[in-house]
């Protein structure tokens, strides 16, 4: 009589093992280099784009939207002159 147990099937040392499966939903970074500008305000904005590297996709949408939000701001402001209290964007 033999104890040793059997192997099952396909999981010997030469058996072929497939490949393991993809998530495509998982987060992964994108190893995107982010340079600074030396403007502390945009580059706040810019280094927060790596918020997305750790979220899903789904997620990256509000990570897009606030940078968008806060460097639209920080372009308003320079084109604000100082002293004024008129809008940049408003007619007269």
């Amino acid at each position: 009589m033999n104890d040793a147990v059997p192997e099952a099937e396909g999981t010997g040392p030469d058996a072929v093992q497939p490949p393991p499966e993809d998530d495509p939903a998982a987060p992964a970074p994108l190893g995107v280099p982010r340079t600074p500008t030396g403007h502390p305000e945009v580059d706040a904005r810019v280094e927060r784009l790596a918020d997305a590297d750790h979220l899903t996709t789904d997620g990256h949408v509000e990570v897009y939207e606030d940078v968008h939000r806060g460097l639209r701001d920080a372009l308003t402001a320079l084109d604000a002159r100082p002293g004024s209290t008129r809008h940049p964007t408003t007619t007269p």
